[in-house]
């Protein structure tokens, strides 16, 4: 099981991150993507050994060429770690909306007027 931490990791380098993006677009080979990219081809071999390790990225056999693509396992837990922010950040909204409700409700609530009670 890969955790968030590994995917992290993993997307904490800009190559990496380039070449999800372009397994995003379309599955390739390593040549496809060296073109591609600003780095030699063993570095994007390279970087594709962690993004498999991560599961970000897998790959299948055609012919003589391995072929990568995106592999949703990693996508999944890095998206289950960034949902459990999301939810705790929905929960404090919430909290601080009903918070925000409550005090202007105190606020609204009609009082004495100002001149009543003064005789002039």
């Amino acid at each position: 099981m890969v955790t968030a931490d590994v995917v992290l990791d993993a997307l904490g380098d800009a190559s990496r991150r380039l070449i999800l993006e372009h397994l995003a677009e379309q599955e390739s080979p390593v040549g496809v993507l060296a073109a591609r990219m600003p780095i030699s081809r063993p570095a994007v071999s390279q970087h594709l050994r962690v993004l498999k390790d991560a599961r970000l990225v897998s790959e299948h056999v055609a012919g003589t060429r391995r072929i990568y693509r995106v592999d949703p396992a990693g996508l999944r837990a890095l998206r289950d770690y960034l949902d459990g922010f999301w939810g705790i950040v929905l929960h404090r909204f919430a909290d601080l909306a009903e918070e925000t409700h409550a005090a202007s409700a105190g606020r609204d609530e009609p009082g004495p007027h100002p001149t009543e009670g003064n005789p002039s």
